[in-house]
């Protein structure tokens, strides 16, 4: 003999049925709950998707920062090669006019006056 389908009405569902549970055991929920498994793998699948992403901008901006630092040596070296190009080639030609270079540097002179009458007295 078939089971007859029972036509009592269903209990309404209430907050602390879905905090517990207890949806989860409704008619309702058991024939459609290859649905509920595709839509939760599905959410499983989009945070993994957002962790991935996250790390790859935690990454990119690693690596700019590492690009930043070294075009700043990039550009110091670069400042210190012109220098030391324009230092050999002042010594080529100090060379070519039989000049020497100078082992000290020179010292500034300053000089002050006393007064603004022009030192007079």
């Amino acid at each position: 003999m078939a089971k007859r389908p029972s036509n009592r009405p269903q209990k309404r569902l209430t907050f602390i049925d879905v905090i517990k549970g207890n949806f989860l055991n409704r008619d309702e929920v058991k024939i459609h709950y290859k649905y509920f498994m595709l839509v939760f793998l599905l959410m499983m699948i989009m945070i993994y998707s957002n962790h991935l992403v996250s790390q790859k901008i935690e990454m990119v901006n690693d690596l700019k920062e590492q690009t930043e630092e070294y075009k700043s040596r990039n550009a110091y070296a670069q400042s210190r090669l012109i220098k030391v190009k324009l230092e050999s080639e002042l010594g080529k030609e100090m060379v070519q006019d039989s000049l020497l270079s100078l082992e000290n540097h020179p010292h500034k002179l300053l000089i002050k006056l006393d007064s603004t009458d022009g030192g007079s007295k």
